[in-house]
């Protein structure tokens, strides 16, 4: 019975490196805007809870039918009983109240097993809802029921009629024990919370100020500007508007930037912003980064994918400006994983001196309340 579990299981594993792909971006955005940074403890449990939600999914809906028009159920598709499965354990087990040694046929009883199941499949659901998101209890019951609900319409549906037929019943034994199975995981969380770090503490002593801006989270940025100005440079483009590319760029990350003090679209999301190393940020100093970066660095791409510029060009200098441009990207990528690696700055940031830091001002005067605090603390107990 238990070896029909692991081919479930397998699935899940196999599909949770796609899953997690998929996660990940949003994931981060979300951390980011949150939180303000990614904490290990907060990642590694959002992504048990992906792998714990995918292992779920499969254990109830696998297997399949073998093909999309299958054939109704042979009895009814729907079990309105309440704690009918009681009495089935009851009917198949030889057990007597008098005769303690008949209560082992009881856990033998494939109804018990089922049962056991059930309860145990929402366990971790609930654990995660007590510890991690400190539900409620009422609010823990309500989403345990709706975790099993949705279960239950997706196999009555034939997962939403990509079946002809139902291929399992809808039982409303399956909504009760896998409510209490909820119940439980969050009677579990509230013993182990106090063994394990508190989550709604993870950032009291975390000083964004001292937080290094990662190369991937510049990347998310990075991937959200390119989006909105590759879009805003496409709709331009409709218009008779001459160099309708260069004219976003230039005021996608050469004005904006100006006035909202190094924010661009990807960077606020992500809560970042462009600061000027040693003095404030000066409108000279975006346009050099910017300009190296994109005028320079993204515009040889640009003309050299321009067929109507490369056409006007002889062959004799067509050829070797397009090996240089190669190189340049080449040198620049090299760059690029260098710096990552020695988690240094880029070129065109040393040469414009700035630098990217995480801003939310509200979260950096809590820190730096709490330093003062604990700083005050200190010398209080030194003069005692």
């Amino acid at each position: 019975m238990f070896t029909s579990y692991l081919f479930p299981i397998s699935y899940a594993f196999m599909s949770f490196p796609v899953a997690a792909m998929l996660f990940t971006l949003p994931f981060l955005i979300v951390q980011y805007r949150r939180h303000g940074y990614i904490h290990k403890l907060r990642a590694l449990a959002l992504y048990l809870l992906l792998l714990y939600l995918l292992n779920a999914f499969y254990l109830i809906m696998l297997p399949f039918p073998s093909s999309r028009h299958n054939l109704p159920l042979s009895g009814s598709s729907i079990q309105v009983v309440p704690l009918q499965f009681i009495g089935e354990i009851l009917q198949s087990s030889s057990l007597s109240v008098d005769q303690p040694s008949t209560y082992l046929t009881v856990l033998r009883n494939p109804a018990f097993f089922q049962a056991l199941f059930n309860v145990l499949l929402t366990v971790p659901f609930g654990i995660f809802l007590g510890y991690y998101f400190r539900t409620r209890w009422v609010v823990c019951i309500l989403l345990s029921f709706m975790l099993s609900l949705s279960f239950e319409i997706t196999q009555i549906t034939g997962v939403y009629g990509f079946f002809d037929n139902p291929y399992r019943i809808f039982d409303v034994n399956d909504l009760i024990t896998n409510t209490l199975g909820g119940i439980a995981g969050f009677r579990i969380a509230l013993r182990i919370s106090g063994l394990l770090p508190r989550i709604e503490q993870l950032d009291s002593r975390t000083n964004l100020s001292t937080k290094r801006v990662t190369y991937t989270r510049r990347g998310i940025a990075f991937m959200l500007d390119t989006c909105v100005w590759l879009t805003a440079a496409g709709i331009l483009s409709l218009f008779p508007v001459p160099y309708p590319l260069w004219i976003v760029i230039g005021v996608y990350f050469l004005l904006i930037p100006c006035w909202t003090r190094g924010q661009t679209f990807g960077k606020w999301i992500v809560r970042i912003r462009v600061e000027g190393c040693s003095s404030s940020l000066r409108p000279w100093m975006i346009f050099l980064r910017y300009g190296l970066l994109y005028g320079v660095t993204l515009g040889m791409n640009i003309l050299l994918f321009n067929s109507a510029w490369v056409n006007t060009l002889s062959p004799d200098i067509s050829g070797p400006t397009r090996g240089i441009v190669l190189l340049a990207d080449l040198l620049f990528l090299i760059h690029l994983i260098i710096s990552m690696f020695k988690k240094e700055p880029l070129f065109y940031e040393r040469l414009s001196r700035t630098r990217n830091i995480i801003t939310w001002p509200e979260k950096q005067q809590q820190a730096d309340t709490v330093e003062l605090s604990l700083s005050l603390t200190g010398k209080g107990e030194s003069i005692r």
